[in-house]
């Protein structure tokens, strides 16, 4: 084994996205299709609270609550917060206030966004209704926002609705997504660097002495620091494996064909086994104790994959701490 020199940490930004697709019940699907026709419906509760947004479980008694009512599209500021940088995909552009706003006819506050030029502007207590978006599909961004609005009653009933529309809506799909920037740190810096060079790089604890691939700046049994960079591998040995028979989408692999093996491998001098998928062998012959190497794509920053080396399997006295 060599000593590896100390690399730059790195950083990156990442993106976490997937589609979250919901049902919805008899109340949320009555909510969202009122929006869609420019009505905001509520519930009423066993002891006479009107709760906007509704829900279809009243969250004091748990009783399940499906009378249904309209409420105002006019209603008052709660309490708020200034937006002064609005992020990718907020109701507007343009710095604005969240604010909680209890529309007229309702007992709890709906939180939303109010299109205001200042945080001057924005006060408790201040009057405000419901701007529409032009195009309406049944989500909580009909309402486009809300915005200043002086006049109108406050002491507005809620009216008995039915909760009945042409096309109801029965489901929805929301955009997840989160945007950060990544540093793997210290030690994974150096481990993915080396990557780059089709070298495969382990820290040693100075305590146990044993060496961990991938690296993570400590020793997971003695909970020391490590900083001591090995070389290891890069031959291995399969300590486990699973098959896998559904194919992933959204990754990188797509065109990776059913059925096809995932392993744990302990490379040579390491103790601690990594995981990567094996090629070059039938699926249905893999097995423990199998001795592989790893196979680079040109130009590629990781293994591609893992093939037998053709050497006879390990004993597996010499790997069972890592099973």
């Amino acid at each position: 084994m060599t000593s590896v020199p100390s690399p730059e940490v790195l950083r990156a930004p990442l993106v976490v996205e997937f589609p979250f697709t919901r049902s919805l019940g008899p109340v949320q699907s009555a909510f969202l299709t009122g929006l869609r026709e420019r009505t905001v419906l509520g519930v009423r509760t066993g002891d006479g609270r009107t709760l906007v947004p509704p829900v279809e479980y009243d969250p004091v008694t748990a009783e399940e609550i499906r009378d249904l009512v309209e409420v105002a599209t006019t209603g008052t500021v709660t309490t708020w917060a200034w937006n002064h940088e609005p992020r990718r995909g907020q109701p507007l552009d343009t710095p604005f206030a969240w604010v909680l706003v209890k529309l007229d006819g309702a007992d709890t506050a709906l939180l939303h966004a109010l299109d205001v030029p200042g945080p001057d502007a924005v006060r408790t207590g201040m009057r405000v209704r419901v701007r529409w978006a032009a195009e309406r599909v049944g989500a909580i961004t009909d309402i486009a926002c809300f915005e200043a609005y002086e006049e109108g009653e406050t002491g507005r009933q809620p009216v008995p609705h039915r909760g009945e529309f042409d096309e109801p809506v029965t489901g929805i799909v929301a955009a997840a997504r989160l945007d950060y920037t990544y540093s793997p740190g210290r030690a994974q810096s150096a481990y993915i660097n080396a990557l780059s060079e089709q070298k495969t790089v382990g820290e040693r604890c100075p305590s146990c002495r044993k060496v961990y691939v991938p690296p993570r700046g400590a020793c997971p049994t003695c909970g020391v620091a490590t900083a001591e960079r090995v070389e290891v591998g890069p031959r291995g040995t399969v300590t486990t494996y699973c098959i896998v028979n559904i194919k992933a989408a959204h990754t990188a692999n797509l065109d990776i064909e059913v059925p096809y093996v995932y392993a744990h491998i302990a490379l040579d001098g390491a103790d601690l086994a990594l995981h990567a998928r094996i090629a070059g062998i039938p699926y249905d012959q893999v097995r423990m104790g199998l001795r592989v190497e790893p196979v680079w794509t040109e130009g590629g920053r990781y293994p591609d994959h893992y093939r037998p080396t053709g050497e006879p399997d390990a004993d597996y006295d010499t790997y069972k701490e890592l099973v």
